[in-house]
Parts: structure tokens; sequence; C-alpha cells
């Protein structure tokens, strides 16, 4: 598996790291208080998830850049003292060369938190830190945009900023259902291949990203592939099957990492003839966005939905 693909399934799945229409610029801090401002139902001592807090934490480190996205969105950003180095948006977080895939917890320690947020137990790193007194949220790979409002309302609690993570969830949730509503119907389903990496690694619809394509009315080409789930829903394609196959859409979630492009597809030997070529409905996404589970995966779903828009119904 290439360099990508082994990154993506690790933090979406249990382990990709796939917000907004409203970017997280936008929905954050939806009450209207001053960003960094703890909101009146944030009561301490308090438990969410994994964690359980005396007071409000002033020094998080986050090990886990969909949590460093809800933590801005959510006005606790201030919070934040160390980001790990995935963590890209917003601009302003406190990046550090702290890793979320090799887990240090001496050099998490250094950093003197009073919350530490993982988005997978990597070497298991939680314990290492319970034991020296450090609280663990643990904000695991959403599966579905149910997770991803459970994470907000948790770190929202953890925090002090209760009632500002309810505003960016609701405004998440409509941003989503007015996308969903303005949708064509159509008399036969568009078909798609998700590309997570030109080796042609895809996802499946029991995937986070494979959920939303669904709220789309759109039907996952890769699916067959891992019918009987042994690939986690993520199935590795062959340039042959999807020749075969002909996708409508082709969606690009690998042009940052690897290079790829409309052009680099039309490119590739047989895939003149695949109607999401010949038809020029090939879609290039933003990586760090397709792979993570925060706000801005209404930017994503705005993105897609713009895409099958264009396509004769």
């Amino acid at each position: 598996m290439s360099r990508r693909a082994p990154m993506v399934v690790t933090a979406v799945l249990a382990a990709i790291g796939l917000v907004l229409g409203a970017c997280a610029g936008n929905t954050a801090n939806t009450s209207g208080e001053p960003a960094g401002t703890p909101s009146a139902s944030g009561a301490f001592p308090v438990t969410a998830g994994s964690a359980t807090l005396d007071r409000r934490p002033e020094k998080i480190v986050v090990l886990a850049p969909t949590a460093t996205e809800m933590l801005f969105a959510i006005g606790a950003g201030a919070q934040v003292t160390a980001a790990d180095s995935n963590s890209d948006f917003p601009p302003e977080a406190p990046k550090t060369d702290l890793s979320g895939f090799q887990p240090n917890a001496e050099a998490i320690a250094a950093k003197n938190p009073d919350l530490v947020i993982i988005s997978n137990d990597l070497d298991k790193v939680s314990a290492q830190l319970t034991q020296l007194g450090i609280p663990v949220y643990l904000a695991e790979a959403a599966k579905t945009l149910n997770d991803t409002y459970v994470q907000l309302d948790d770190l929202g609690k953890l925090t002090g900023h209760g009632a500002e993570a309810a505003g960016v969830a609701q405004r998440m949730k409509t941003d989503i259902g007015n996308l969903v509503k303005d949708l064509p119907q159509r008399a036969k389903k568009l078909t798609y291949y998700y590309e997570l990496d030109q080796t042609l690694y895809s996802v499946t619809s029991k995937t986070f990203i494979g959920s939303l394509f669904d709220q789309i009315g759109l039907v996952n080409l890769a699916d067959p592939a891992d019918a009987d789930g042994t690939k986690g829903g993520y199935p590795q394609l062959s340039a042959e099957f999807l020749v075969q196959a002909n996708p409508d859409l082709i969606f690009l979630a690998d042009t940052l990492c690897c290079a790829q492009s409309a052009a680099t597809v039309t490119a590739r030997p047989g895939w003149s003839g695949i109607t999401a070529v010949r038809n020029k409905q090939i879609v290039a996404l933003n990586d760090s966005i397709a792979s993570r589970w925060g706000p801005r995966v209404v930017e994503l779903l705005r993105t897609v939905v713009e895409a099958v828009g264009k396509v004769a119904a």
C-alpha cells in the first residue's frame, strides 16, 4: 500500500484522518459570545467519553487533526497549547512535531497538558498518560455523522463550550439537510469511484465518507470489492475493474499527497473511455478536508453536490 493509503485508513477507520459552507471559521461560536469565552453551560466537574475533568482545561494537547478543527470551531482554540504535526487547519493551530501515529508519552507530558485528545490509542499511550495523572479523551474516527455530533458535544462539555458546540452541530445539520434537499431527482442513480491514492485504494459505503455519499444518492462501485467486510471498507481496486465498472463520476482525494488530477487520470492507459473521464466529470478534492470528520464535511458535501448537479439528468 502506498504512503497515502495507510495514513488514510489509519485515521478514518479506526484510525483516516474524512468541514463548511460554513467553514470552521463560520460555524465557530454561534452563541454570539467572544471567541474563547466559555459558555454558561460549562459546569465542572464533567465526564464526557473517556475523560473526566474537575476544572476547565487551559493546556490542551491534541494529537488528532479533526479534533483540532472541532476545538477551534467551538471557540476553544485558545485552550489548545499544542497540536500534532498533521493539524494543519485552522492556520493558527499551534502545530508541533508531536505525532499522532507514533505518540510519545514523555514528549506529550512535557507540554504539561491538563487534557490530551487522541484519535487512536497507538502504543497504549492513553494508559501511559493516565498513569501520569493526565486525562485523555479518545476521539475515534467517526463512522457516521452522528459520531461527529457526539464528539462535538463531548468536546464542548470538556472545554466549557457546550452551547457553542451545539450551535456548530446544528448548523452542520441544517446545511447538510439543505444540500441534500436541493438534489435533483434522477430516474437512474449516478455511480462513482472515490480514490484514496493512485494505487486505486477506495472506500465503500460502510465508511464515513461512503455514508456521506449515500446521502447524496450515489452508487459506490467499490462496494462489491469488500462485500464480506474483510478489507475494513477500504478495498484496493484494479484498473480493469474500474474501466469495466465505468463510473459516472470520479472523486480524487489524493490531489495534495500524490499530485493526482483530471489530467493524470485521463492519461492512465485504458481510462479514456470511462464516462467520468470522457465527460470531464473528475472532481479534485482537498485531501485534508476529505480525510476528516469535523465541521468541514459540509464543505466536502457541497463540492460533491455541485459536481453531481453538473451531470445532465
